[in-house]
């Protein structure tokens, strides 16, 4: 009979490695020498899983590890081995190298659940509205292409009046177990795909699917102040579930038509509003877009070309109800380009009267911007 090997030595880690080192080092050499993995030689793949397996159960329970580090192998005597007294729970923790790994169950036998239920699939749909709709909120109806339950067999997907038999493969449970060496897995039975049941004659409405594909028509309400690329979640009006799982959800993604005038920034808006020189060196009164409707501004004499005049609570509603943003008014004072004869007279006549010395104008930083409120 061979020596054991050094537990250590086996797993490939230091006596004093810590708990997630020797679990990153037996994960790496279960999914190196699972038989399932070395069909070439199965049996020495084994006899090397065994091995592994056996230092690592010692090496992660506490007790174990204290007496075998005192006294080698004979402090852990047979239950270091695959006898009647190694418990496999020490296991648990790596359930998911053989069941998504190698695509079955627990290997230890604690298998996975029989049910066939499946959430539904999420949907998306694509709404454009106004600029003016996304400011007031509205309520509209859409329509969506999804799978519904089918309701002639209320989504068991058998003929109605029949019933389910158990499955002839399983007998029921679901699953298929076998033993390879030393433990047993446990596969989802392929006939029945984990359900445990057969359907004896399928719905004809659905051909046993137990969803068929419908138009659903829905009503649908847009908040005022609802930001563009805005995602809203519909809960539950997503694709149905199958064997009777739980429908997916809906997501609404908002996009904004563009304002004519009217440009938003959170909740503020701004605009341009072009004047004449006259307008602008003499003032005048005039109209500005709001969302709905317009408002009469003052221009006072002498405005510049770039001022901006604030409407306090004429912007965009907040959608959170925080109350709605200004709206902001930057003037630009239009040069004609082309001029007839009286015309020019009579800029040059105001040339005279208004002569401006042209002087560099100070930095930006230092130049005050005009603004009113």
């Amino acid at each position: 009979m061979s020596q054991k090997r050094d537990y250590y030595e086996v797993l490939g880690v230091s006596r004093d490695a810590g708990e997630q080192e020797l679990k990153s080092a037996y994960r790496k050499l279960a999914l190196q020498y699972h038989p399932d993995k070395n069909p070439g030689d199965p049996q020495s793949a084994e006899e090397k899983f065994k091995e592994i397996s056996e230092a690592y159960g010692v090496l992660a329970d506490g007790q174990k590890r204290a007496a075998y580090d005192r006294f080698g192998h004979a402090g852990v005597g047979n239950s270091s081995g695959y006898g009647p007294d190694f418990n496999a729970s020490i296991f648990s923790d790596f359930s998911d190298i053989f069941g998504d790994f190698f695509g079955f169950g627990d290997v230890f036998g604690r298998g996975r659940s029989g049910s066939r239920a499946k959430r539904g699939a999420d949907l998306r749909y694509d709404l454009e509205i106004d600029f003016t709709e996304a400011a007031s909120g509205l309520e509209t109806k859409i329509k969506i292409p999804r799978w519904e339950i089918c309701a002639a067999c209320n989504g068991r997907g058998g003929k109605k009046g029949s019933e389910p038999v158990t499955c002839s493969a399983c007998n029921g449970r679901g699953q298929i177990r076998s033993t390879q060496g030393f433990f047993t897995i446990a596969r989802t039975c392929p006939q029945c795909a984990g359900a445990g049941q057969m359907i004896r004659e399928a719905c004809p409405e659905c051909q046993g699917e137990g969803r068929v594909r419908q138009e659903k028509v829905l009503g649908l309400k847009i908040p005022a102040g609802v930001e563009d690329g805005m995602r809203l979640r519909v809960s539950g009006e997503g694709e149905a579930g199958q064997q009777g799982g739980p429908p997916g959800d809906l997501y609404v993604l908002v996009s904004i038509r563009e304002h004519p005038f009217l440009e938003r920034r959170g909740r503020d808006l701004y605009c341009t509003i072009p004047i004449s020189l006259v307008q602008a060196a003499l003032g005048a009164e005039v109209k500005v877009p709001l969302l709905r409707g317009q408002e009469r501004l003052r221009i006072p004499e002498g405005t510049q070309t770039g001022s901006v005049f604030r409407l306090r609570g004429k912007g965009f509603p907040s959608i959170d109800g925080h109350g709605p943003g200004d709206l902001y008014v930057a003037v630009h004072v239009v040069v004609p380009k082309h001029l007839n004869r009286e015309q020019r007279r009579t800029i040059e006549s105001l040339e005279n009267a208004l002569r401006v010395e042209n002087k560099p104008l100070p930095r930006p930083a230092e130049r005050t911007r005009g603004s009113h409120e």
